[in-house]
């Protein structure tokens, strides 16, 4: 099985665009809960755009990230050739490396493309796993 490749060029050092600051509530256990809507990388395979919702669930503990440069950070994988695999540990990793919350969960969603003759599901339509594919990661730090 052959393993991604690596990220290169200008924004290959991608752990650097997250920026963080100091949590007001460091003592209060709550929950953070960011929605991308709208993020989009390249099949590594066939060169197609992959367009999914990355949803990124923490529990701080000293740092908060700075939601500008999260969404510059998931910017950078837009002509990135990975799997949504890789990009969920990815993003787990960094976010774990970076923040080091005391809580993290990273769920990626892949819409898979629709067809030219597939009409859009009607709005509050359940989503049917046969549309999407969904990985889930836990972090949980050391007490």
């Amino acid at each position: 099985m052959q393993r991604p490749a690596k990220r290169s060029g200008y924004m290959s050092d991608f752990r650097n665009l997250l920026e963080t600051f100091d949590n007001q509530f460091p003592d209060r256990d709550y929950q953070i809960d960011i929605v991308s809507p709208e993020f989009t990388s390249v099949c590594p395979r066939t060169g197609q755009p992959d367009f999914g919702t990355i949803t990124i669930q923490y529990t701080p503990d000293k740092l908060c990230v700075e939601l500008t440069s999260l969404k510059f950070y998931l910017q950078s994988f837009r002509n990135q050739g990975i799997f949504y695999e890789h990009v969920t540990n990815t993003i787990l990793d960094d976010l774990v490396a970076v923040l080091r919350p005391r809580l993290d969960e990273n769920r990626s969603r892949l819409q898979r493309p629709r067809r030219h003759d597939q009409k859009p599901s009607p709005p509050n339509t359940p989503i049917h796993t046969s549309n999407f594919l969904s990985f889930s990661l836990c972090f949980r730090a050391a007490a």
